[in-house]
């Protein structure tokens, strides 16, 4: 999402370029090269955009930072994920990424196209060692697998179903790009006002936790030689 990029883009003093057809920014983190882009939200608009950066360029590894939704028993908002495998909910194909820093990978990030709330199939994800939901990382990976790519993942946690902060009328909200749509944002406020408090907090809790991402992804890209997407 656009709100995910900005802080990335501001630690690497990013500059408007372009790569193939794709906008993208460039900029440095130590002595790396770094290609800032966005790949949308969801599955499908994630691993279209991946191909299309990666068919445009070479580039020496990959990195995805951004939010996801925690729900393992011991993780709290503004906890950082590397996680130790990706799984594809959709197909259950699994993948592995790279830890790049000073990190410990655990835990399984599970990719969803849809918002996941019902407690018996979020008890069941947990029991099969998901501690994470996001809506891209698996759908990137799976790309950079084909490619041998190595790909690492950081997510900070924005929101957890027992913050009860989300529900589907929230996500209908959103543009590809993860901005608002302020036309549906005003109708669903008129139609739940009790709602403005959680939104606001669900704001806050998932701008901070761009920011985190962003910091713990741009610094592991300094740990790279050569150029990182």
């Amino acid at each position: 999402m656009r709100s995910e990029l900005r802080p990335v883009l501001r630690l690497i003093s990013a500059r408007p370029s372009t790569l193939g057809a794709s906008p993208v920014h460039t900029g440095t983190s130590g002595s790396t090269d770094v290609t800032a882009a966005m790949i949308g939200v969801g599955p499908a608009a994630a691993r279209e955009a991946t191909q299309r950066l990666l068919d445009s360029g070479s580039f020496d590894h990959v990195v995805v930072s951004g939010i996801a939704g925690g729900i393992g028993p011991d993780l709290e908002v503004g906890d950082l994920v590397t996680p130790a495998e990706l799984e594809d909910l959709a197909t259950g194909k699994r993948f592995t990424p790279t830890v790049l820093g000073p990190h410990q990978a655990a835990g399984t990030i599970a990719t969803t196209h849809e918002l996941i709330l019902d407690d018996d199939r979020l008890r069941e994800l947990v029991d099969r060692g998901i501690v994470g939901l996001d809506m891209e990382s698996s759908a990137v990976a799976e790309v950079c697998e084909a490619r041998g790519l190595p790909c690492s993942i950081f997510r900070v946690v924005s929101d957890r179903p027992q913050d009860g902060l989300l529900e589907p009328g929230v996500m209908d909200m959103l543009q590809a790009d993860g901005t608002i749509n302020a036309p549906k944002a005003l109708k669903f406020l008129v139609t739940h006002p009790h709602r403005m408090g959680p939104l606001i907090r669900l704001g806050r809790d998932a701008g901070a936790a761009t920011r985190r991402a962003a910091r713990h992804a741009v610094a592991a890209c300094a740990t790279l030689a050569g150029s990182a997407p």
